[in-house]
């Protein structure tokens, strides 16, 4: 199985969290916009470093993202407006769902919703 990886769960596997275990040695991917927050979340809560180590080990993982994908995740987003999900998140769902991959989040918005696979 193919997964697809939201922000939140990569800083988890980083941390170490056993929730994920299983999916790290299946691989994932995410797209440039995740890559940004991950890197933006080691810069703010720790160091430059250590940020920009992360970036560059996960950057093989990235994935192109499509317009297609792009304006079905906005589609989406607007349709679920209430959820007030992001834009990294909208899109990494529709890409995941488009691609028939699972989504791997630990984002409760998410939670019931098919193709998720939510892990805290």
């Amino acid at each position: 199985m193919a997964y697809f990886f939201d922000t939140y769960a990569v800083v988890e596997i980083i941390k170490g969290n056993p929730a994920y275990k299983n999916h790290i040695a299946t691989g994932f991917v995410f797209t440039q916009l995740n890559l940004i927050e991950l890197h933006y979340t080691f810069l703010r809560d720790l160091t430059e470093e250590i940020a920009d180590s992360v970036m560059g080990k996960y950057s093989a993982n990235v994935v192109p993202i499509s317009n297609a994908v792009i304006k079905k995740a906005n589609r989406f987003r607007f349709a679920n407006r209430k959820k007030d999900f992001s834009t990294a998140d909208a899109i990494g769902y529709l890409f995941a769902k488009e691609n028939g991959m699972i989504f791997v989040t630990g984002d409760r918005q998410f939670e019931g919703m098919e193709n998720v696979e939510l892990l805290r």
